[in-house]
This record gives structure tokens, sequence and C-alpha cells, in this order.
């Protein structure tokens, strides 16, 4: 086991500015790192972070997010196990799968990306983090919950202050600040809506978290607005960044974004591939319940363990040149990508694996299906090339496009 002598610390500006380089070293020379800043030891190979998220022989634990998400969130179906979770995940996931999503929630997604393409069509220019993508699965999200989109400017701050607290790893203390202090003000917010909905509940989520109930447990109020805190944070930043990752893949490969634009039916093979090369999510954490061997050592009990998935995905031991990012790559299987059986590790996987996994197909499908229907000709801006930000969550600063207007 090492202790980071050969790679740029995870909280240095250099890896912030591009940590595949680094994540590759990790791979070959440093598979297993204790790193003292945040007092975890650092996995990087991809059989070593699937292990941890299967967790198959009970060795790992979501202890980590008592003081991970908590402080921001209360406490979440994250942190729960055994029986209390699976009850817990039964009462929330019917509304991200099957006839309820398809049914109830794709009209309310067709017509949110429809809404803000609509805003910039006929401009010729657009960028799409600022104008879409920031704002496309939070007013989802809003309008699902049945709560007022005209808040958007207070979603959009307390889930960037949530994010921010996530990826606080150098412990500043105002971010850390920030983080708490949205919690008091969510909690203010939701939970006299969410009385109202108990008394009259109406065909939103919101209403159905309420009244839904499983083996006779029902979830309270302080349950119901943590889970909605858990959506808009997780299901804002990470589709946000996804959405607009998948389109500057596709527009710095512009031979797979003529295959797409010819046959749609590749959307999801491109957003399975985004998902590994470039996730949403570049590190997950997790707490060894025993000793834990790993490649290059041993994990002991108790430990904080982050499991790089930015790595992870471009382990070269489970893909071909995993540093290219290639839609049509046959050893990445789209059918399983958006379920606990999926070959990318992005979502997680085992009994933690994303309840709004398929959500976010289903608004990354959408969104890239309507913006190249409004503009065919789609391309990015001249001489700009897309730059990445972020550690624990990752994905382009901007993406400004041209077009042709719609109409003309």
């Amino acid at each position: 086991m090492s202790t980071a002598q050969q790679v740029p610390d995870i909280l240095s500006p250099e890896f912030a500015t591009n940590p595949y380089p680094a994540y590759a070293v990790m791979r070959e020379k440093e598979p297993l790192i204790w790193h003292e800043a945040t007092q975890s030891y650092i996995i990087s190979r991809y059989e070593d972070v699937e292990r941890v998220f299967k967790d198959k022989n009970a060795e790992f634990t979501t202890d980590n997010y008592n003081w991970q998400i908590e402080p921001v969130h209360g406490k979440t179906i994250l942190q729960l196990s055994g029986r209390e979770h699976a009850v817990r995940r039964a009462l929330v996931a019917p509304a991200f799968r099957g006839r309820e999503l398809q049914d109830k929630f794709m009209p309310v997604i067709e017509r949110n990306s429809r809404e803000l393409i609509d805003a910039f069509r006929h401009s010729g220019s657009a960028d799409i983090v600022s104008d879409y993508a920031t704002r496309f699965p939070v007013n989802v999200i809003a309008d699902m919950l049945g709560l007022d989109k005209a808040d958007h400017a207070r979603f959009h701050g307390w889930y960037t202050a949530v994010i921010a607290f996530l990826g606080n790893l150098a412990g500043d203390p105002e971010v850390t600040a920030a983080g708490e202090r949205t919690r008091v003000e969510f909690a203010e917010y939701m939970f006299p809506i969410i009385r109202e909905r108990r008394d009259n509940p109406g065909d939103d989520l919101l209403s159905s978290l309420c009244t839904a109930e499983v083996d006779g447990v029902r979830m309270n109020d302080e349950d119901i607005k943590a889970f909605c805190s858990l959506l808009l944070a997780a299901g804002g930043e990470t589709t946000d960044k996804a959405i607009a990752s998948i389109l500057a893949n596709l527009l710095l490969h512009p031979d797979q974004l003529a295959a797409v634009r010819e046959d749609r039916s590749l959307i999801p093979a491109a957003f399975a591939e985004t998902l590994r090369y470039t996730p949403p999510v570049h590190m997950i954490m997790r707490q060894s319940a025993t000793d834990v061997q790993v490649t290059g050592g041993t994990i002991p009990s108790g430990a904080t363990v982050t499991c790089l998935i930015g790595a992870a995905n471009r382990d070269e031991q489970r893909y071909r040149e995993p540093d290219r990012f290639d839609i049509f790559r046959d050893d990445l299987t789209t059918t399983s990508a958006f379920s606990a059986a999926a070959d990318h590790l992005a979502f997680a996987l085992g009994r933690h694996f994303c309840v709004g996994a398929l959500l976010a197909k289903a608004e990354v499908e959408t969104g890239v299906n309507q913006l190249l229907d409004a503009m065919p000709d789609l391309r990015l801006a001249d001489g700009f090339d897309p730059v990445e930000q972020g550690v624990f969550t990752r994905g382009p600063l901007a993406l400004p496009v041209r077009f042709t207007p719609s109409g003309t």
C-alpha cells in the first residue's frame, strides 16, 4: 500500500484540471492509497470498486453517510440496510420505473425539455449547460413533486450547496456551513407542503410518498423531506452533468454524432459510453465493516474507502482502449447499462444501485432527441474546447453551440 507519492494528490489543482492521467498511474502503480487529508483509503481498479459496490460478503457499509450526507439531507435511504432499506426502497422506487415512469412522468420530461429548447431554438446559439442542462432535471423533479417551478433558483442554489458540501474534501468551513444551512432552509420550505399534501393528496410524486405504505410502514415527514432533498441534489446535479457530457462527447466526435443523428436508437449506447468515459460522479465513499484484502494491501475495519469511479471506468484490464470514446464498443452492454447488472460503475451497483437510473435515462434520451430535432446542424461554437470542472462530480463548465435557427 502507498501513501500517494507518485501521483498528484486528489486535492491538487493538477488533479482537478485533468484527473485521468493520475487515475492511470493509480491503477498501475498505487491501486490502494492511504490519503491523509481525507482520512480514507483510495481504490481505483475496476475489480476492487465493483467488489465494494456489490458487497456480496457484507464487508462494507454506508455508515460514512452519517457524517457525509446526513448534515445536509437528514437521514436518507442511502444510510439504511437490511429490511429497513428494502422497505424504504420499495416505498420510493415505483415512481422511477415501469408504467408509472412511462405513463405519468414521461409527459412531464418531454414538456420540460421542449419548453427550455423553445426559449433558444430561434436564436442560432445557446450554452447547453446554462440554458438547458442545469435547468432541465431540476424542473422535471420540481414538476414530479408538484413543487412551484418559480422556485427554480432556490432549488438550484440548494442542490449546488449540497454538492459542494459533498465534494468538500479539503474541509472548507464556509462550504460546510452553507451546506448545513441548506438542510434548515429546505426543511422550512418542505414541511408545510408535505403537511398540505397529507391533507389534500394530488397526483404528484410528493403525494404518493405521503400515502405510500409497504408492510405497514409509511414515511414520516422527515423521511419524505430527506428523500426530496436527496432527489433534488442527486437527480439534479448528476443528470445535469450527464446531459452536458453526452453532448460534449458527441460534438467532439463528429462521426459518432452523425451516426446518432441518423439512428436515434444509438442514444442509449452513447449515454452508456458517456457514463463510462466521463461519469458525472467520480467518487463514492463506503466504510469497511471488517479487514478487507484488495489489490495492493488490506483496508482495516472501520475505515472510509474512497471508490474512484472515474478511474475504475477506464481500467485497461476491463475495457479495450479505455481512454477512447466509442459508442460502438463491444465491451459495454447497453441493454443492462441502466440496471444493477451494469458493467460500468457510474450508478454504483448492488443494493444501493441508483434508484433514479431509469429516470436519468429517460431525461437524457428525451433531451438529446429533442435537441437534435430542433438543431439538426448543432455544432460547437468556433474555437471552443469543452473544459470539465469538478473533483467529486465532474462535467463541462460551459458548452456554447451554434445552429441554424428553427424556421429559417
